[in-house]
């Protein structure tokens, strides 16, 4: 089992035992860093080393350049979820600080990487690069490695529709709408998890009741406003679900919302953490002239889901 850390400096790793590490901000944890943490898992495997991911919280640019800091992929508490299945040993969030940001690549190298986490050999992906600036790339690593005595060894890019994989054509795709090439390159549907809150119980009348949504961190991703086909995962199992995100446009005043309503369940989910996995977008959100005719669409957007939902499990069980 993975032993997760949030500390200000990474734990010391016995230095007889040695480590494989990899380091950067792993935003999404997409098909190209999971290639990145299967490596540093089967050499630390191979060598009886410890695997170590070394990544940030916040994301380094919301220190360094805070106008230019993209919304998350996938927050800290997403992240452990899904490094829970990676097989690795050690997973540090170390807080990227003001401080932090003006270490040279050798001092960030020789206090942490060696110093705390006992390096000996550090895997990273093509595109690296750390230290002040990021001044610090491929290069600079071998020759600090060589110097240091730790082997680096680079993973190529994992491509997908023909391109590298990276966490920036992801969030591209999934602010355009485009689920599937979003799905495609993380290797999973996009998720997020939110709290279930109270609503205004309007679902309820209309026959569709709904659970209320709040994401937790203002940091996160949220595709474009619309009707999706999504799975939720509550502490009850999962269900499969359509929601509604943005604007609600037949009610004059009523204000956005995110919120799903679950197919075939019946519970309570008030007060949970979900997670809602975004399988399809069905369609953009409409004003109706009339509540009778919202009920309509909402009796075909349920169908819809089944069938986009049904869909893709066929295709999974097909891959």
């Amino acid at each position: 089992m993975i032993t997760a850390f949030d500390c200000s400096l990474p734990p010391e790793i016995p230095k007889e035992q040695g480590t494989v590490v990899t380091v950067g901000t792993f935003d999404g944890i997409h098909r190209g860093h999971w290639e990145v943490l299967q490596e540093i898992r089967r050499r630390a495997q191979d060598h009886g080393r410890g695997s170590v991911l070394l990544t940030f919280d916040p994301h380094p640019l919301r220190i360094v350049r805070p106008e230019q800091a993209p919304p998350l992929l996938t927050t800290p508490v997403e992240k452990k979820e899904i490094l829970a299945s990676s097989g690795l040993d050690y997973a540090v969030f170390l807080p990227f600080t003001v401080e932090l940001s003006r270490y040279e690549p050798r001092r960030f190298v020789e206090e942490v990487l060696v110093g705390r986490l006992g390096v000996q050999e550090l895997v990273i992906g093509h595109d690296h690069g750390f230290g002040r600036g990021r001044s610090g790339d491929a290069e600079t690593l071998k020759q600090i490695g060589e110097e240091m005595g730790f082997a680096v060894d680079i993973v190529p890019p994992v491509l997908s529709d023909g391109e590298p994989i990276s966490s920036s054509t992801i969030r591209a795709a999934l602010q355009r709408g485009d689920l599937d090439a979003a799905a495609r390159g993380l290797g999973r549907p996009y998720s997020m998890r939110a709290l279930v809150v109270r609503g205004d119980g309007r679902g309820r009348l209309l026959g569709f009741p709904t659970a209320n949504l709040a994401v937790a961190s203002s940091d996160k991703l949220i595709p474009p406003a619309g009707i999706y086909a999504v799975r939720g995962v509550t502490r009850q199992g999962t269900f499969g679900g359509a929601l509604h995100l943005g604007p609600r446009p037949t009610f004059v005043g009523a204000p956005p919302t995110i919120e799903f309503h679950l197919l075939d369940f019946d519970g309570d989910l008030y007060g949970e953490d979900v997670r809602v996995d975004f399988v399809h977008r069905l369609r953009e959100v409409v004003r109706f002239d009339t509540v009778a005719a919202l009920v309509n669409q909402m009796h075909e957007d349920v169908a819809e889901t089944r069938r986009a939902l049904a869909r893709d499990e066929d295709a999974s069980r097909g891959a």
